[in-house]
């Protein structure tokens, strides 16, 4: 896939690092929040219901969450190698489209549509970071272990929240456990491609892990070589003894100890008299 280009990247870079905007939004709207409201007990939802007076303002969040994600996705997208880009271009397009729905339906009014728009987003967070962890460890090993890091702590973190395990940190806590990682992990991804981006990718001989392919590959050339060279011993062994390869002339032979090497294709030598010159022969 073709390079990321300069505008591309500045741009895709500035939209993932403005999913951020959620974590300003929420802490306004909770700020305005009638009620008591705790992020340990209360789940993000609460404060885009009907009973929120911030209740556009979250519920525009999360539509423009959804919509940076996906736009940043999209520019982004060349920078993303192997088939982890395949499994993150697929999951985070899930997750955008799953936020953007739990702000079109809010909590109270559209249940059945928020609760489907809330799984989307939480499931593809967590298998969507997976994917980008594997597509960009080619570029850099550490930023891929800590995005893989983030995504399966997310999809636990899902599956405790979907399981009802939310003793230890709240219904709320796991909830946002659950949430809060994928604007974390996109914008520190988008923040290391400005930097790793242009820098070419290693290659199998530069000390990067090569793919399955290329050891395919050289397993294959391998039992080729090991192939050859025994077909070339079996080969020189049923060769008669006599003979000899040189590299500057025709095989010759060597009849007895002192004599002198003398072509195979000469006519006129006389192997019962090796003694013997072309000359004597001819006139015996």
């Amino acid at each position: 896939m073709a390079a990321v280009t300069p505008t591309r990247l500045c741009v895709g870079t500035l939209l993932w690092l403005l999913t951020l905007q959620f974590f300003v939004v929420e802490t306004v709207v909770q700020a305005q929040y009638e009620l008591d409201y705790s992020r340990v007990d209360d789940v993000i939802s609460l404060l885009g219901a009907s009973v929120s007076r911030g209740q556009l303002l979250m519920n525009a969040s999360f539509v423009v969450q959804g919509l940076l994600i996906l736009g940043g996705l999209v520019l982004l997208r060349p920078a993303l190698v192997g088939r982890g880009a395949q499994v993150a271009t697929a999951m985070l397009a899930a997750a955008a489209l799953g936020v953007v729905l739990v702000g079109l339906f809010p909590l109270g009014d559209q249940d059945t549509g928020h609760r489907f728009g809330a799984f989307l987003y939480f499931v593809g967070s967590g298998i969507g970071l997976i994917g980008l962890a594997y597509s960009v460890r080619p570029r850099s090993e550490a930023l891929g272990t800590v995005l893989a890091l983030l995504g399966l702590f997310t999809t636990a973190m899902t599956v405790f929240s979907l399981a009802g395990v939310t003793n230890i940190l709240g219904e709320g806590g796991t909830e946002r456990a659950a949430a809060y990682p994928l604007p974390l992990g996109l914008a520190l991804t988008a923040v290391s491609l400005v930097r790793l981006v242009n820098r070419p990718l290693p290659s199998v001989g530069d000390g990067a892990r090569p793919d399955r392919r290329a050891l395919r590959e050289q397993e294959r050339a391998e039992r080729a070589r090991r192939a050859r060279e025994r077909d070339e011993a079996l080969e020189a062994a049923a060769r008669p003894a006599g003979e000899r390869r040189t590299d500057d002339g025709p095989a010759r032979v060597r009849t007895g100890a002192g004599s002198a090497d003398v072509p195979e294709d000469d006519d006129d030598f006389d192997p019962d008299d090796p003694w013997a010159t072309p000359k004597r022969q001819r006139e015996a």
